[in-house]
């Protein structure tokens, strides 16, 4: 009885991977084509925006930085020739994410806008009842010291959508999306039910784990791009039969503690690990803790706030040493990429994780007055 199991898990086990490796082998062939990712340098606060340029010149856009930087982001665009952008992706609604997509939107014609359905838009007033003695005045939206309510990036960012005119869709778990010359876009998460705040008891943000997750392949080179997801996230995609394997992962969340489990690395075996993060952030992302499970697994890793924007190109063939992809970056560092920076504030929902953005540079060390003789 116990064989017979053990042989029936061995054989489960066995038709996964024989899945797996059919599904690679119908992957579409690289035309021999470049492909290439640009990971944008957003700093020095936070941020993500991340570009794609596929062999066949179709352009992808994931995410936009913080407000402000769409200037950043459009003149990455201009700088590598896109004209217009055939899908613009939005993580999840947090404004280091999307607080610079309204002025791309605005300045960039684009074809397809794929969020993952969470609308946070500001609510109408409801419309007072003059004859109504009962009827009670609507809850005063907070603002913020500059005039705008917490999710007025969000407001701006849906305006700008409707401005532009590209079509608008919910990101759709399994599918994919052909970027030409044999380079493939799937996503793989947020899958639902959607993440609440009672699963991030934990740690996480609940916003954050319902991040848009995408798998990019071409021929021998394939990416993970976490978005924000965290370990609940992780969890999750380990639950399902997805390949993960990759050759590169776009670390989730910026490097936090709360993402990047030891698990979901063993499973995916990235060679490189490219993480998008400001010198100014509160949070301590990097986390060492990550930086720790990244070293054990024998990953190079790569990081905004030290080496500036991060560009990965491929031809989706390994070359003679083994290798299907080149990085470069926008500048040395002297810095230590081991090297993990010191939490002032923790990213986790149970904490009070600012869910609206940072509030500009860290405080400045406290210095001691020399005393006048």
């Amino acid at each position: 009885m116990v064989f017979a199991l053990l042989a029936g898990a061995a054989g489960i086990g066995a038709w996964k991977f024989g899945l797996i490796s059919w599904l690679r082998a119908r992957a579409p062939r690289p035309s021999g084509g470049e492909l290439q990712v640009h990971v944008l340098d957003v700093g020095p606060v936070e941020g993500d925006s991340i570009l794609i340029i596929s062999p066949a010149g179709k352009s992808v856009l994931i995410d936009a930085g913080d407000a402000g930087k769409g200037k950043v982001v459009l003149d990455a665009l201009k700088r590598y020739h896109v004209e217009h952008l055939d899908y613009f992706i939005a993580t999840h609604p947090h404004p280091d994410h999307i607080g610079g997509a309204a002025e791309v939107l605005k300045a960039t014609k684009t074809d397809v806008v794929i969020d993952n359905g969470v609308d946070l838009s500001t609510p109408a007033p409801a419309p007072a009842n003059k004859g109504s003695k009962t009827a009670k005045a609507s809850p005063p939206t907070v603002v913020s010291k500059k005039g705008k309510s917490p999710v007025s990036f969000f407001d701006e960012y849906k305006d700008a959508l409707k401005q532009n005119g590209a079509k608008s869709e919910k990101a759709q778990v399994g599918k994919k999306y052909d970027l030409g010359g044999g380079a493939i876009l799937t996503v793989l998460a947020p899958s639902e039910p959607f993440f609440n705040k009672d699963q991030m008891k934990a740690g996480g943000n609940d916003t954050n784990a319902n991040s848009i997750v995408l798998r990019l392949d071409y021929g021998d080179f394939s990416m993970l791009l976490m978005g924000d997801a965290e370990a609940q996230t992780e969890q999750r995609l380990l639950s399902k039969d997805v390949d993960l394997k990759v050759t590169v992962v776009k670390v989730a969340h910026h490097g936090s503690k709360y993402a990047t489990s030891a698990d979901f690395l063993k499973r995916a075996q990235p060679e490189a690990a490219i993480i998008s993060d400001g010198a100014w952030n509160r949070y301590g992302h990097p986390a060492q803790a990550v930086l720790d499970r990244l070293k054990a697994i024998d990953a190079k890793v790569y990081r905004t706030d030290l080496h500036g924007e991060i560009t990965i190109k491929t031809k989706g063939k390994l070359d003679a040493a083994g290798h299907s992809y080149e990085v470069k970056t926008a500048k040395e560092t002297t810095e230590d990429v081991w090297s993990g920076r010191e939490a002032q504030k923790d990213d986790s929902s149970r904490s009070g994780f600012i869910a609206y953005g940072d509030f500009g540079p860290p405080p400045k060390a406290k210095t001691q007055k020399s005393s006048k003789p």
